[in-house]
C-alpha cells in the first residue's frame, strides 16, 4: 500500500505542482494587471484597452503552456499525446474545422486592439442597442448597458456590425433640445429662453473656433425646424465634453426650459382635434 501510494506520487506529484504552480502564476499575472489596469486608468488617465486585452492574452499562454507541462509529465499521457502528434496533419485539419469561431473572434479581438475602432468606456450603439465597453476578451467584447446589465457580442459579430461610437477621436456630443411651442406663442421669446438655459448651464461648452467667434457665429443656436400639426417646433444646439455630461444637460435644460416658459407665458401645446358630425342620412325604415 505504502509502494502504491509512494508511485502515485511520483507519477502524479509533478503534474500537480505544475497545475498548481501555473493556476498560482495566471492569479498573480491578473492582479498585477487589474492593479495596472486601475492606475493607469484613474491616476494616468490612459486607456486600459491594451492592458486588458493583454491580460486575457497572457492568462490563455499560461494555462496553455501549464496543462501541456503537466500532461507531457504522466507517462500514460505522454504516449497518447505522442500519438496524438503522430498524426498531427489530421489532427489539425479537425481543430482546424472545429475551432474556426474560436480563432476567427481572437483574430477580430486582435484587430480591435490593434486598430481600435472602439476601446474600453466608449459609448456604442449597435444593432438597436447601446451601452458602455466594459472589457475586450480574446473571445468577445462585453458591453454594460444603461440598466447596468452586460450585452456579451462575439469580436467576430462585432467586427462586421456598423457601429456608432459616441467617443471615436474626439468625445464632445452635440445634445439636441427639441419643444414645441403653441402658434400663438412668441416665437422670439421661446427661441431666448432655451438660447439662455443652454449658455448658462454648467455643462454646456463652446466649441466654436476663434474664426467663427470673430465671425459672430452664436454660442447655442436655436432654430424653428417645423410647423407642425398643433405646435412650432423649435430646435436648440448644445454642446457637451462626453455622453454622460450630454445625457445630464439634455434632462436638465428641458425641465429649465418647461419651468422658464411657464413663467413667461409660453404655451407648449396639447395636439389639437376637429370632430365634424354629420347629419343621419339614413331613411327611416317604414
Amino acid at each position: 500500500m505504502k509502494e502504491k501510494i509512494l508511485h502515485n506520487l511520483e507519477t502524479f506529484g509533478i503534474p500537480i505542482t505544475i497545475l498548481i504552480t501555473t493556476f498560482l502564476v495566471a492569479y498573480l499575472v491578473d492582479r498585477f494587471f487589474k492593479r495596472l489596469i486601475r492606475k493607469s486608468t484613474k491616476k494616468l488617465k490612459n486607456d486600459p484597452t491594451n492592458y486588458k486585452f493583454l491580460r486575457h492574452a497572457i492568462r490563455a499562454l499560461i494555462y496553455i503552456i501549464g496543462l501541456s507541462m503537466a500532461i507531457f509529465t504522466v507517462p500514460s499521457l505522454k504516449l497518447l499525446a505522442s500519438s496524438l502528434l503522430a498524426g498531427a496533419g489530421v489532427l489539425a485539419i479537425a481543430l482546424g474545422f472545429a475551432s474556426q469561431h474560436a480563432l476567427s473572434n481572437i483574430i477580430s479581438g486582435v484587430f480591435i486592439v490593434v486598430f481600435k475602432p472602439f476601446r474600453v468606456n466608449d459609448h456604442l450603439r449597435i444593432s438597436g442597442l447601446s451601452g458602455v465597453v466594459e472589457d475586450i476578451t480574446l473571445r468577445h467584447t462585453v458591453i454594460r448597458d444603461f440598466e447596468n446589465r452586460r450585452i456579451i457580442i462575439p469580436n467576430s459579430k462585432i467586427s462586421e456590425e456598423i457601429i456608432i461610437n459616441a467617443d471615436f477621436e474626439d468625445d464632445k456630443i452635440c445634445k439636441w433640445i427639441e419643444i414645441g411651442i403653441s402658434y400663438d406663442s412668441d416665437i422670439e421669446k421661446a427661441k431666448q429662453i432655451i438660447k439662455n438655459q443652454i449658455i448658462n448651464h454648467p455643462l454646456s461648452i463652446d466649441v466654436r473656433t476663434p474664426e467663427e467667434k470673430s465671425e459672430g457665429v452664436e454660442l447655442a443656436l436655436v432654430k424653428v425646424i417645423s410647423l407642425g400639426d398643433s405646435s412650432v417646433n423649435l430646435k436648440g444646439w448644445a454642446w457637451a465634453k462626453d455622453s454622460p455630461d450630454a445625457f445630464n444637460m439634455g434632462c436638465d435644460l428641458i425641465e429649465s426650459i418647461k419651468l422658464q416658459f411657464d413663467k413667461e407665458g409660453i404655451s407648449i401645446p396639447f395636439p389639437h382635434r376637429t370632430l365634424v358630425y354629420k347629419n343621419n342620412l339614413t331613411p327611416e325604415r317604414k
